[in-house]
């Protein structure tokens, strides 16, 4: 098996559960800045390395994988698609939320405006927020019709993305805190 099929080289590209649509369709376009969002979450992950973040941030991925797989889908053929497997469900959207207030109730709410970059992982996360964003818009513009959990979805996580980021910073400012405090070895 091999990845170069040279099916796409007329420009178009294969849906899911059948039919070929252009590359520059506005449904490729929205599943190339959820891909890009995916990216972006697995470039946190990786800052954050082997942790129960890092761990929740796998999820997430794996989330989008099902937002990919729905909007990959013709209208046609959603019927054929599988709840939280590659048709975004209430649950997920609910689970998002769920962790959403989790954070809001861990004080993890900043009461001032944020610049972005306090830490590396924080920063990445801002990127990957910022990215969900657009996906979101891009979903709207698609108008994946009644019933479709996509939107919704992208905004929770767009959210959750924000609120990770601002618990990686207070973590960074309360290590960097005890730094400081910290007793210096005599020279």
């Amino acid at each position: 098996m091999t990845i170069s099929t040279k099916r796409g080289d007329d420009g178009t590209t294969g849906l899911l559960h059948g039919g070929r649509v252009r590359k520059d369709s506005a449904r490729i376009e929205t599943n190339g800045v959820i891909d890009e969002a995916q990216a972006a979450l697995g470039l946190a992950r990786a800052e954050v390395g082997g942790s129960k973040l890092g761990d929740e941030l796998a999820g997430l991925e794996r989330g989008l994988w099902v937002v990919m797989a729905e909007v990959a889908t013709a209208p046609r053929n959603r019927r054929r698609l599988v709840g939280g497997a590659t048709l975004v469900t209430g649950e997920m959207v609910d689970a998002l939320e769920q962790r959403v207030h989790e954070l809001e109730a861990s004080g993890t709410m900043p009461s001032e405006f944020v610049v972005p970059g306090q830490s590396r992982p924080s920063a990445a996360l801002d990127l990957a927020r910022t990215v969900v964003r657009r996906a979101e818009r891009k979903a709207v513009a698609l108008r994946m019709g009644d019933g479709s959990h996509v939107v919704p979805y992208l905004n929770r996580l767009s959210d959750l993305c924000w609120l990770l980021a601002r618990s990686c910073e207070q973590e960074h400012l309360t290590a960097r805190a005890a730094r400081v405090k910290a007793p210096r070895a005599e020279a």
